[in-house]
């Protein structure tokens, strides 16, 4: 399968951590996204992994959009690098922008926010409200408790084992963003 031309992938990820291997991800990711011809959605800063993601992909010719609240442009220096800054009021309109303007989604490593983020568009395709696919990379296992404890909750019959399969987990890139759309 070929990649799908203009393909718009949406990574959530860290806009905190300083750690050199967690922003080789980003960088990485932002690669492959470039590498392929796609778009980068994120959420508008260019600091992280999340300004690794978006300066990689750029770097590589991508188109980036990012997406930030007003509330965050100033704390989370705002990435006006991106061919388009989209900045509105209120986190929940955050996301819904992010998902409205992305074909895909690709989870990195991240904190309590990239997680509801990634659980909501989960939630969302599990419930068929969505046929986007859901792709967690997790290279490093960071997620792997997070996953068995998830996986704990089929078991037990809280969650519906089609809704677990829903996310794809990979720990090669070239794997992921394959999910995300495509072969290079």
């Amino acid at each position: 399968m070929a990649p799908v031309p203009g393909r718009r992938v949406c990574v959530y990820c860290a806009s905190s951590t300083h750690d050199p291997g967690l922003l080789q991800i980003a960088t990485e990711v932002g690669n492959g996204i470039a590498h392929r011809g796609w778009s980068l959605v994120s959420g508008g800063g260019n600091v992280s992994m999340m300004g690794a993601v978006a300066e990689a992909a750029r770097d590589g010719g991508a188109r980036t959009v990012g997406v930030i609240p007003e509330g965050l442009r100033v704390r989370e220096v705002a990435d006006t690098a991106a061919d388009d800054l989209v900045v509105v009021t209120t986190m929940r309109e955050r996301k819904r922008e992010m998902e409205e303007r992305s074909d895909a989604f690709l989870t990195l490593p991240g904190g309590i926010g990239t997680m509801e983020e990634m659980f909501e568009v989960w939630t969302s395709a599990s419930l068929g409200f969505h046929h986007k696919p859901v792709v967690l990379y997790d290279p490093i296992g960071f997620y792997r408790p997070l996953m068995d404890w998830v996986g704990g909750l089929v078991e037990s019959g809280l969650v519906k084992p089609q809704a677990f399969d829903s996310l794809v987990v990979c720990d090669d890139l070239e794997a992921a963003l394959d999910a995300c759309g495509g072969r290079r």
